[in-house]
């Protein structure tokens, strides 16, 4: 069974509105997690402006729409873009808010660039790894993390996936993981390295004897999932073990970085082993979970970028299914 989506509390006088905007979406299929959350901020901003009815206002949209010191223009966008629909849905249901435009926020597409660590970045990173210390709040951090940051590099997985990995999805007899319902809620098979596989059969031996099937694989110490801030943080603290700069908030590298490094790393295997990338790399697709192929093929010019030498045979050889740099 399904585990049953958490429940948000909204306060302002169109909470009734912002539940069934929800309860809609997820009865379409989405999981509707984090918007639903977001959706909070934008009931407390409500509180403040004290609109009474569902009609909304251009002049609190547009202060909603306006953009906040220091936030990215990804963070804008989600922003207005989760309150357009809302928008969009009070309409349906007759009422005659102002509807922010699709195109509110800076023209273009973003500017970022995942970070990819280098072969001798993560070996150093995953050595720093192995020397976590433990704490009297989180006693088998020092068992759980250089695991847990192994399967994110090792498998290309989204944190998330990692956090809500249960006993059940893991078979050790065939070094496979059953992800289940992951973004775009499909379940997917992601085969592990023999040498991680081995790994995963120590850690079970010790540490999940007599679990549930459905107890997760990397429980925190209240039993749940670790928090993200929890990996975030001793990921930014493993980075100074390591001497791996930051580049400061939006700059990395990121905790998802990691899943950025494994699909070039693959894809810079697979190169240098003459394998056809245009044939693999719908098959990287469906490894890293991706619906089409659009997402996955960023990497390969994020490939050829790493490695300045191999341009030009890149070029030569999967042009053609190699993206254009945005131009700014």
């Amino acid at each position: 069974m399904h585990e049953r989506e958490p429940q948000v509390s909204y306060l302002s006088p169109l909470a009734p509105h912002l539940h069934q905007f929800v309860e809609e979406k997820r009865a379409l299929g989405c999981r509707y997690r984090s918007p639903a959350h977001m959706l909070i901020a934008f009931d407390r901003f409500l509180l403040e402006h004290a609109p009474i009815t569902p009609d909304l206002p251009k002049a609190v949209i547009d202060a909603w729409a306006c953009r906040r010191p220091h936030e990215s223009i990804s963070t804008l966008q989600i922003r207005v873009s989760l309150v357009r629909q809302l928008c969009l849905f009070l309409m349906r249901r007759g009422f005659s808010p102002h509807l922010p435009g699709a195109h509110l926020g800076p023209k273009g597409g973003t500017s970022f660039v995942p970070y990819v660590f280098t072969q001798e970045q993560m070996s150093r990173f995953l050595a720093a790894a192995d020397q976590i210390r433990p704490s009297p709040y989180s006693p088998r951090r020092t068992v759980i993390l250089p695991l847990l940051f192994r399967l994110l590099y090792g498998c290309g997985l989204r944190v998330s996936e990692v956090r809500h990995l249960q006993i059940r999805d893991v078979d050790l007899a065939r070094g496979i993981l059953t992800i289940r319902e992951a973004k775009f809620r499909k379940d997917r098979l992601v085969p592990v390295a023999p040498s991680l596989t081995a790994r995963l059969r120590g850690y079970a031996t010790t540490h999940l004897s007599g679990k549930r099937p459905d107890d997760l694989v990397f429980p925190a110490r209240d039993g749940g999932p670790f928090a993200h801030q929890t990996l975030h943080t001793a990921f930014r603290q493993l980075l100074r073990a390591c001497q791996i700069s930051h580049g400061g908030r939006g700059r990395g590298p990121r905790l998802h970085d990691l899943r950025h490094t494994f699909a070039v790393h693959r894809l810079m295997r697979w190169y240098r082993e003459g394998v056809d990338l245009g044939v693999a790399l719908p098959i990287l697709a469906t490894y890293l979970g991706h619906v089409s192929l659009q997402g996955t093929q960023r990497y390969l010019r994020l490939t050829a970028e790493m490695y300045p030498d191999l341009i030009a045979a890149l070029q030569a050889r999967f042009g053609e299914v190699i993206p254009r740099k945005e131009q700014p």
